[in-house]
C-alpha cells in the first residue's frame, strides 16, 4: 500500500515539476515570438534581381563610355584646373580607390548573377529532361498502339475483300443455278435469267 501512495505521489509531482521547469508565458498552443536580429533582414529575391540588373548593366558598352568620360574628366579637372578646386592631384590616389572599391563590389555581384543563372539553368534542363522523358513515353505508348492496330487490322475484314468474296459467292451460285437449270426444266441462271422471269412463284420457291 506504501508502495502504491509513493507511486502515487511521484506521478502527481512530475507534472508539476515539468511545468515548473517552463519558462513564464511558454505556451503550446501559440507561435512563439520571433527573435530579434543584430543584423539586418533583406529579401533574397530582390537583393539578388538587384545583382542582376547591376550586372547586366556593367557588361554594356553604355558602362564603358560612362566610365571612360568620368575618368576622363577626373583626370582632366585634377590637372587642368586650379589647385585650391583639385581634390585628387597627381598620382589620383583617390581615383585609384575608387576604381579598387568598384571591382570589388562589382565581381561579388556578377558571381551572384551568374549563381542565379545557373540555379535557373539547372531548373530549365531539369524541366526538359522531364518533358523529354514524357514525349519519348508517349511516343512508345503511340508505338505500341499503331503496331497493335495493324495486327487487328490484319484480322479485320475490308470492303474489298468482302466485296471479292461477295462476287465469288454469286458466280458459284449462277453456275450452281445454270447447272441445275440445264438438268431441270423451269429453272433459271442467276443473275440474269432471273431478270427475265415471268411473274408468279413456282413451285421450287415454295
Amino acid at each position: 500500500m506504501a508502495e502504491r501512495e509513493g507511486g502515487r505521489e511521484g506521478r502527481d509531482r512530475s507534472p508539476a515539476g515539468a511545468t515548473a521547469s517552463r519558462p513564464r508565458g511558454f505556451r503550446l498552443d501559440q507561435p512563439r515570438p520571433p527573435r530579434r536580429r543584430v543584423l539586418p533582414e533583406w529579401d533574397p529575391e530582390a537583393f539578388g534581381r538587384l545583382s542582376e540588373k547591376i550586372a547586366r548593366f556593367l557588361g554594356t558598352g553604355r558602362f564603358i563610355v560612362w566610365m571612360t568620360v568620368v575618368i576622363i574628366v577626373w583626370v582632366v579637372w585634377n590637372i587642368a584646373a586650379p589647385d585650391v578646386v583639385r581634390f585628387d592631384s597627381y598620382p589620383f590616389i583617390f581615383l585609384t580607390l575608387m576604381l579598387s572599391l568598384q571591382a570589388s563590389y562589382a565581381a561579388p555581384l556578377i558571381l551572384l548573377a551568374q549563381n542565379r543563372q545557373d540555379d535557373r539553368d539547372r531548373v530549365n534542363l531539369e524541366q526538359d529532361r522531364k518533358q523529354n522523358e514524357r514525349s519519348i513515353a508517349d511516343t512508345e505508348y503511340l508505338t505500341r498502339e499503331i503496331a497493335a492496330l495493324r495486327a487487328g487490322l490484319g484480322e479485320v475484314a475490308t470492303r474489298d475483300w468482302i466485296r471479292s468474296e461477295l462476287q465469288d459467292l454469286v458466280r458459284e451460285l449462277e453456275l450452281e443455278r445454270r447447272q441445275d437449270g440445264a438438268g431441270r426444266p423451269g429453272q433459271y441462271a442467276f443473275p440474269a435469267e432471273r431478270a427475265n422471269r415471268p411473274p408468279g412463284r413456282d413451285a421450287d420457291d415454295r
